[in-house]
């Protein structure tokens, strides 16, 4: 189901690295990741099953990309923490 709100979502991947995309329908892009449906990203095809540890909704789609370039910038210990309760700048 398609949203009007962007999602900002946070994966681990079976290695246990994590990925972090831009979507507005969460199921739809799961199933890509893990292979169900056509697409995803070639980093997690060689690293299913991948499972959703988090997401954050935004308004639009360029503050949901600016959230997920913050997130990408933080080490991996504060990545969830900080998609979860920090704040855009």
């Amino acid at each position: 189901m398609t949203s009007d709100c962007w999602l900002v979502y946070l994966l681990e991947c079976a290695d246990g690295t994590l990925y972090c995309g831009v979507t507005r329908d969460i199921e739809r892009r799961l199933a890509q990741h893990n292979g169900a449906l056509p697409g995803g990203a070639r980093y997690t095809r060689g690293r299913r099953p991948v499972h959703l540890l988090t997401s954050r909704s935004c308004s639009c789609k360029s503050d949901a990309l600016r959230l997920e370039i913050a997130v990408k910038g933080k080490p991996r210990h504060a990545k969830i923490a900080f998609l979860l309760d920090g704040e855009q700048k």
